[in-house]
């Protein structure tokens, strides 16, 4: 049976390049997705498969009921269009008061984009970002030159995707929101491994400890710090 509402299907999705490849199927339906893999195993381009940004080899993308999407590039400099970091927020179609206040940047709202730090300016991104809302959201490493403080600042972000797809590319592993589902690049395919915590059972990659609290009987109910913290909880407790 067909469900109706926002999904994107992968129909043996193929994309070839010199000696790579990678070979996806599956349906990312609504809610928060972690697709995980090694650098170089084809996060990145999988993202452009989903944007519509990388020619496909074989195979089909559909889409369903999909009216807006972002792709959030791993650099944030790719991203920049205003003069000023002001100009930078109000390009996004969003208050610069409140994106410079939220991100700590008021002071620097007349300097250049390209004058703040890596962190400064992926961290002024990902709130230009997630003021706006998307029917899909792709985000590649969003956590990367991020600090650990901002990295759980970010996950606090995801708590308020309460509609729409959202997939995340990362290699990260230790600071993670609570997710819907988990997938996994590995040999030049793309594997559904499920929901959490059933999804640990078919994740190669699993965070190292995840997989030491589910060693010692106490396996965390999702990815996410709290879900983490209340595992530990378990065993102390």
């Amino acid at each position: 049976m067909d469900v109706r509402g926002m999904k994107i299907t992968f129909d043996r999705a193929y994309a070839a390049r010199d000696h790579w490849s990678l070979l996806a199927s599956g349906t990312f339906n609504e809610g928060v997705h972690l697709v995980s893999g090694e650098v170089g195993s084809g996060k990145s381009t999988l993202a452009l498969m989903m944007a519509e940004l990388f020619p496909l080899s074989g195979g089909c993308i559909r889409r369903a009921e999909i009216s807006s999407s972002m792709l959030s590039l791993q650099f944030p400099e790719l991203h920049v269009t205003g003069r000023t970091v002001a100009e930078e927020c109000a390009s996004w179609g969003t208050s610069a008061d409140d994106i410079l206040g939220l991100t700590g940047l008021t002071a620097r709202r007349d300097a250049s984009p390209f004058s703040l730090s890596r962190g400064e300016l992926k961290r002024l991104h990902m709130a230009c970002v997630f003021s706006k809302d998307y029917d899909l959201l792709l985000l590649d490493e969003p956590f990367s030159s991020l600090d650990c403080e901002e990295k759980a600042k970010l996950c606090e972000a995801f708590k308020g995707k309460s509609r729409g797809i959202t997939v995340i590319f990362t290699h990260e592993q230790n600071i993670l929101p609570r997710v819907d589902r988990i997938w996994e690049i590995a040999d030049g395919r793309l594997s559904d491994c499920g929901s959490p915590p059933d999804a640990y059972e078919h994740w190669h990659n699993v965070p190292p400890l995840v997989k030491r609290l589910t060693a010692l009987g106490s396996r965390p109910g999702n990815i996410s710090l709290k879900d983490l913290q209340e595992a530990v909880c378990r065993i102390q407790g």
